[in-house]
């Protein structure tokens, strides 16, 4: 316990919280700009098991504001799942954790929810945040959204049964093109720093049984222009679908978005309809006559023409060079077929 003598000086924690914190499982839903931060904080807090879920690699770009990540796991496009993992293991041996190279989906969301003493979004899109509600709400988990783009950044923390559920407060979601994205309005990592540790804050909360310090409030934060506003999200809707009446309409979805345009990339991801697991070796083999191939065991990376393919074991990929759909589509069927 002395590395974490500091910690337990917090009289808020205290031995017994920290001990909390040893026995507590928290699943972390996205590993890039606000995931990597999360999994640093938690790990170096002493919360003895994380899973982490992601679906990406590891590029140039994320080094900017992705702190878990170094050049050579750009190089070597190695999964943010597993270069997180490898890292937390340098900084706390000590943490057990479940790192899976997934798209958090309607088909996994139940299984990796399950067990958990909190969830924590690093996601970056709607459908996965209702995903990540659903799966909550129906298994009594309490979990923390959070969201950054620009200088701006915005965090509640879910109780269900208890506090309005992401659902009650966002009762549609957002229309395409409705509100800035990463793409288009870019990021800075002051405002990652600030989101993501008020949503740890609140898990530490959580995870020591602090519950009347949360704080309650849809938190927004703007750190350019100097705004700090706090709003106080009410009860729980009566007419929410999923917490009042118990409806999970996106965990019931008999099959997910196929193709998703990924922030900020110029890139889409085409997922499968069925869970399957392809052999990369072979699948390098069979591509080395189409273009440049690179396998690792996590994943294959195809390089045809002004195109760049990035293909996982569950038969998801990654193409990079375009964000039209339908190319997308072709390109997967030439390339991975069925």
């Amino acid at each position: 316990m002395d590395r974490y003598s500091r910690q337990i000086l917090f009289k808020e924690i205290g031995e017994a919280g920290q001990l909390r914190l040893r026995e507590s499982r928290v699943l972390l839903v996205g590993c890039g700009a606000l995931g990597s931060a999360h999994a640093e904080m938690l790990a170096r807090a002493g919360v003895g098991r994380l899973r982490l879920v992601d679906r990406d690699f590891v590029e140039e770009s994320n080094l900017q504001r992705q702190t878990m990540f170094t050049e050579r796991d750009a190089r070597e496009r190695l999964p943010k799942a597993i270069a997180a993992a490898r890292r937390i293991a340098e900084i706390n041996s000590d943490v057990n954790v479940e790192a899976s190279v997934a798209d958090f989906s309607h088909v996994n969301a139940e299984r990796l929810v399950e067990g958990c003493d909190a969830v924590l979004d690093g996601t970056d899109n709607f459908t996965t945040r209702y995903l990540i509600n659903e799966a909550c709400v129906k298994q009594r988990r309490d979990w923390v959204y959070g969201a950054a783009v620009g200088s701006y950044g915005v965090t509640m923390t879910i109780r269900p049964r208890v506090t309005p559920c992401l659902r009650c407060v966002f009762p549609e979601m957002p229309p395409a093109g409705s509100a800035p994205t990463c793409d288009t309005a870019g990021v800075i990592m002051p405002i990652i720093a600030i989101v993501a540790a008020v949503q740890v804050t609140e898990t530490l909360k959580l995870l020591t049984g602090r519950v009347d310090d949360l704080h309650g409030a849809l938190m927004q934060f703007d750190v350019w222009r100097n705004e700090w506003r706090r709003i106080g999200p009410g009860r729980p809707a009566a007419d929410c679908p999923v917490c009042a009446h118990e409806r999970y309409e996106a965990l019931a979805a008999e099959a997910g978005d196929l193709l998703t345009v990924m922030c900020g990339r110029h890139a889409v991801q085409v997922s499968p309809r069925h869970v399957t697991r392809i052999d990369l070796p072979a699948l390098a083999e069979r591509l080395s006559a189409s273009g440049e191939v690179k396998v690792n065991p996590y994943l294959l990376r195809l390089r045809a023409g002004e195109y760049e393919m990035t293909v996982f074991q569950d038969a998801r990929a990654v193409i990079n060079g375009t964000d039209d759909l339908n190319t997308a589509r072709a390109l997967y069927a030439k390339y991975i077929g069925n």
